[in-house]
């Protein structure tokens, strides 16, 4: 059996131009070394699954390289990479500026990558600061984190702060596309964005649950499969259910919400989702808030269809409804009937004639 490697090691980035949805910082960190510009302690802090250590590897590979070496030339010898999560002693932190002052053998800086850099103790972090204020001059430290407050102030202020952004969901969904066309698979527009959706904003993420629907599929992904196995509430069934609450069709809704009880799914889940799925038809009423509805092209269509049979107050009172029932779900003693009063109550807005009860 061959050895698989998932994918968010096989496409990690080696170049700055690979790097996805972080423009900003890479193109400083590019202008930072064309003019010898670049400061000896830098911070990388963000959510998970972003770039940080990604983007630190491959500068510590750039400042190094003259353009003479080897294209699979990794500078191993310079760079070292420190998990402060299990080694968080003063001991280590002591260790590391020790070897601090030795000049690197082969290439021009030693690099030192410290990830999960809050884990560090207080002891640790003092130990670090006169070091991390004045390192030797071939020495450039790069900080990693995801949680920045963590971090004490002294050590801040003696560094080069980078803030990291989560990745759009269009700018993962391209990734995805560039992704399922290196290993030769069919992809559809809308897998891939239900994929991108639910990564929620980390390419880390996004990767593994590829690879997980990829396995369950085959070289043919489809909306269906990707919903089956990520075991997600797709706008299928939100169109589904607009449609019966504007037809005040209250006994298929109350079936269908059965369904997808039946199926494992949360009814907290389901009246959120059903929320959302109001405002995106509110979203369509207008040409310029169009762009806020973040769903591939095909599915925009299905919006604006469905947008036309809705009116403004009833979306704004079906927010208010689904919105009120989401507030007071974790506090319910009948979940279930709060969600079915709620359907009840949403179906109920347009009907004309005697209330339905």
């Amino acid at each position: 059996m061959e050895h698989f490697v998932v994918s968010a090691r096989k496409y990690r980035p080696q170049t700055f131009k690979d790097v996805v949805g972080q423009q900003a910082i890479t193109n400083t960190l590019l202008n930072a070394i064309e003019n010898n510009h670049l400061a000896q302690a830098l911070l990388f802090t963000g959510p998970r699954g972003v770039g940080k250590t990604t983007c630190a590897r491959i500068l510590a590979k750039m400042i190094n390289s003259d353009g003479t070496e080897k294209e699979d030339e990794d500078f191993a010898f310079n760079i070292f990479e420190l998990d402060a999560a299990s080694n968080n002693g003063v001991d280590q932190i002591r260790e590391l500026t020790d070897q601090v002052r030795i000049p690197p053998q082969v290439g021009k800086y030693k690099v030192y990558i410290i990830d999960e850099v809050h884990m560090l103790s207080q002891a640790a972090f003092n130990a670090f600061l006169k070091t991390l204020e004045e390192p030797p001059k071939h020495c450039i430290f790069i900080l990693a984190t995801t949680e920045k407050h963590k971090i004490i102030p002294t050590i801040l202020s003696r560094c080069q702060i980078f803030d990291f952004k989560r990745i759009s969901v269009k700018d993962a969904k391209e990734y995805l596309k560039y992704i399922a066309k290196e290993q030769g698979i069919t992809a559809e527009d809308d897998a891939l964005h239900i994929i991108a959706q639910k990564a929620d904003g980390a390419m880390r993420d996004a990767l593994s649950i590829f690879d997980r629907v990829v396995s369950f599929s085959g070289k043919n992904l489809t909306r269906q499969a990707v919903t089956e196995n990520l075991n997600v509430l797709d706008y299928e069934t939100y169109f589904t259910s607009t449609d019966y609450i504007l037809e005040n069709n209250i006994p298929s809704l109350l079936i269908q919400f059965n369904n997808i009880l039946s199926k494992g799914f949360d009814g907290h889940h389901y009246i959120a989702g059903l929320a959302s799925h109001f405002r995106d038809l509110l979203v369509c009423k207008n040409s310029e808030t169009i762009e806020l509805l973040e769903v591939g092209e095909e599915t925009k269509e299905k919006y604006l269809i469905q947008s036309k049979k809705a009116s403004q107050p009833f979306l704004l009172q079906g927010i208010e409804l689904a919105n009120d029932c989401d507030l007071k779900f974790k506090s319910s003693k009948n979940q279930r009937l709060l969600v079915e009063l709620c359907l009840m109550q949403l179906a109920s807005i347009t009907f004309d004639g005697e209330k339905k009860k």
